[in-house]
């Protein structure tokens, strides 16, 4: 299990689903606060994701949260959806494409 949250992104990028992204062209930054954040980015296009070090202009989706928030998200002890509603998780950009993260990088987020 992941310890920081750059060891968390790369095991959410390593489970990447291009069978439910099909066509999909998006961009998706995760800016992460804290001692241990940072920006990362998943580039997906055309049924293919990398993962790379932020920032990027005009993303279609941004997800900001501690990086305390993020890891328990990641391990489980924090729902990704509860977050949100405790404002906690706050997203940018384009909801839709936000609520499909989950489906193509299964796991806790």
């Amino acid at each position: 299990m992941a310890e920081t949250c750059q060891e968390s992104l790369v095991e959410m990028y390593k489970s990447f689903k291009p069978e439910i992204a099909g066509n999909l062209c998006a961009t998706y930054v995760f800016d992460i606060s804290g001692k241990n954040g940072g920006q990362w980015v998943l580039n997906i296009k055309d049924g293919k994701c990398d993962l790379v070090d932020g920032p990027v202009s005009n993303p279609s989706v941004t997800i900001a949260i501690s990086d305390q928030d993020w890891l328990a998200i990641h391990k489980g002890k924090l729902n990704s959806q509860m977050a949100f509603m405790m404002g906690k998780l706050r997203v940018s950009g384009d909801m839709g494409l936000a609520m499909k993260l989950q489906s193509m990088f299964p796991g806790p987020v």
